[in-house]
């Protein structure tokens, strides 16, 4: 999920991650992994975007991965065989504090073979630096800061300074899911506004394929009791789906305007969950 999330950043705000990683605002485009030839190893957690000159490599990682350096090599010499003039950046973003050896290893050392890359500990940033850009903003939360929900507020002020309703939604849903990785659910709940988080990207998608499955009950139904099924299928399918995103029982039943009973009822037949 958190994957997801930071690649829709990257993708939908990518002037603001190459302020914050190039510091220069270099124009970028995604760089298709096809392009690349060779299957790619992890095309979830994969983040390739390219200027004339440049080919910025970034991956967000949750959780320590011993298998990041020889990505980062392996990527490397991909690049560099489809095109061999461009600079490359590789940089890996940790996202939630561990106390870890792995997330310090920036080198990939094979015999006479030795390959660097940088990191990013996301909880040694300072906060400043990512209230300034909307594409930064639901980072903010897991920088540098002795009072989490004191920064998720000042992020909530920056987001309803946002005019676009699309983007101001978008930041919001991705500040909320990002903010779960070191807030309680009820501060986030409490902090972002529902009806903003129920406009995202990430929520209209899920919800049209609800829509979709609910209306295909009620027209084999075909009567009001049918239709009415219908509409709360849709909503549990939205639900389902959300809780396998990893998203707080609490926060589904406030985005769908289901009774937490029975969001706590639908979590109990997902995998990993009510366990």
């Amino acid at each position: 999920m958190y994957d997801n999330i930071c690649k829709f950043l990257a993708q939908e705000f990518p002037a603001d991650l190459a302020n914050w990683l190039l510091s220069s605002p270099v124009n970028l485009t995604e760089l298709s992994l096809t392009e690349l030839s060779l299957e790619p190893i992890r095309a979830d957690s994969i983040i390739l975007q390219q200027s004339n000159t440049l080919v910025l490599h970034t991956e967000f990682q949750t959780k320590p991965d011993p298998d990041i350096p020889f990505r980062m090599i392996d990527y490397r010499l991909r690049v560099y065989r489809r095109f061999p003039e461009k600079e490359m950046r590789q940089v890996v973003i940790y996202l939630k504090k561990t106390g870890s050896q792995l997330v310090q290893q920036n080198t990939f050392t094979l015999e006479r073979t030795t390959h660097e890359f940088e990191v990013i500990r996301l909880w040694e940033q300072p906060t400043e630096i990512f209230l300034n850009n909307p594409g930064l903003l639901p980072f903010a939360v897991l920088t540098r800061t002795e009072d989490c929900t004191s920064v998720l507020n000042r992020v909530a002020e920056a987001i309803e300074g946002i005019e676009s309703r699309r983007v101001k939604s978008n930041v919001a849903a991705s500040t909320a899911i990002l903010a779960g990785l070191v807030l309680e659910k009820e501060v986030i709940s409490r902090v972002l506004r529902r009806e903003l988080m129920r406009e995202s990207t990430f929520y209209q998608e899920i919800l049209q394929e609800g829509k979709e499955e609910g209306k295909q009950i009620g027209r084999e139904e075909g009567r009001e009791e049918g239709r009415e099924e219908g509409r709360e299928e849709a909503k549990e399918q939205v639900a389902l789906s959300l809780l396998r995103e990893g998203m707080a029982v609490e926060l589904v039943a406030r985005v769908t305007d289901l009774p937490l009973a029975r969001i706590q009822s639908l979590s109990q037949v997902i995998p990993g969950e009510g366990s």
